[in-house]
């Protein structure tokens, strides 16, 4: 019987976590809501725990409880060739940025600092990154056209153990042969465990959009049953 470590989710939780919940529990792990989750747990300290929620919750727990969470390197996109992006990706500061580089997509390399989008003008994105140092690392990203549908995958040791779509239509057999093709020749440049979106346009095909990492990725219809596993193996419990 497999041994489950102690689930850490939010105490405000929504359908996608009752999901987690429920496949968690019926395989007969233990869950921990957690309100004040920057209290310290003496309890927890003597026994492996696995974490999922959102960014500021999974970072604070992770350095209480000394465990390691698996992440993406958020650059590698920008480094990928063409044949798997289809669009112009380049890794900037926000002081590099110029008005030619419109309209353009910008992303932040370190999470939800400002909300990613298409920006017009670079007037529009000076606004929202009011306060942010001229080094702050971005992603520049040309704008793909229509894209007809979005998928997510959770992936464990190069293997897609699910994939669903989440935004518009389009074949999945077709995007999970394209992730697979990805997976097989750029497994060793990502984590054991991570999460791909990817995106389809009718005129380029299947791209990757990015990467997230397993500990904090909403479901986006993919099962919970089948990516339980990716979820336990996000944590990395140093004394296990």
């Amino acid at each position: 019987m497999k041994i489950f470590p102690i689930l850490l989710i939010p105490e405000k939780t929504d359908n996608e976590f009752e999901q987690i919940f429920a496949t968690w529990t019926d395989s007969g792990g233990t869950i921990r809501r957690l309100g004040k989750y920057w209290v310290k747990d003496e309890v927890l300290t003597k026994q492996p725990i696995a974490i999922y929620g959102n960014q500021t919750f999974a970072l604070v727990l992770a350095q209480i409880y000394n465990v390691d969470l698996l992440s993406p390197d958020d650059t590698l996109i920008a480094r990928l060739e063409n044949k798997w992006i289809r669009r112009h990706i380049e890794l900037k500061q926000v002081g590099q940025v110029v008005e030619n580089d419109f309209p353009v997509f910008i992303k932040p390399v370190v999470p939800k600092i400002f909300t990613a989008g298409i920006f017009q003008t670079i007037s529009d994105f000076r606004q929202i990154t009011t306060g942010l140092p001229d080094n702050e690392e971005i992603l520049v990203s040309s704008v793909v056209d229509e894209i007809q549908a979005e998928a997510r995958a959770f992936i464990m040791d190069g293997v897609i153990k699910d994939i669903a779509l989440y935004e518009g239509t389009a074949d999945l057999t077709a995007g999970r042969a394209f992730l697979t093709d990805f997976m097989n020749s750029h497994k060793t440049l990502l984590p054991n465990v991570v999460v791909v979106d990817i995106a389809f346009n009718e005129s380029i095909g299947w791209f990757v959009l990015e990467f997230n990492a397993c500990w904090g990725a909403g479901l986006n219809n993919c099962n919970a049953g089948k990516v339980i596993d990716c979820i336990i193996e996000a944590t990395v419990n140093k004394n296990s």
